[in-house]
């Protein structure tokens, strides 16, 4: 074999049998400022999907990206991680 020669055999060899299909469609960003991340990705230009206020304990904010099935979602009290 050369050196420009490529190998074309998958890394890892997988089964096809029993296998799903899987998307990622969520990820939970957590944050310390709700409206200052929001402006952050509203500049980015990525589509706001949710902003939704239950009381003053709950505030959870969707966006996704142009093009992507995957969207980002943060807000306050939407995780128990550290803010």
């Amino acid at each position: 074999m050369s050196v420009t020669e490529m190998q074309r055999e998958p890394a890892v060899e997988t089964s096809r049998a029993g296998t799903i299909e899987m998307k990622l469609e969520v990820v939970v960003i957590p944050v310390s400022d709700v409206d200052r991340a929001k402006r952050f990705y509203g500049d980015l230009g990525w589509r706001l999907d949710i902003d939704y206020t239950a009381g003053d304990d709950f505030r959870v904010i969707q966006f996704s990206p142009p093009g992507s099935g995957c969207s980002v979602i943060f807000g306050k009290n939407v995780t128990t991680a550290g803010q």
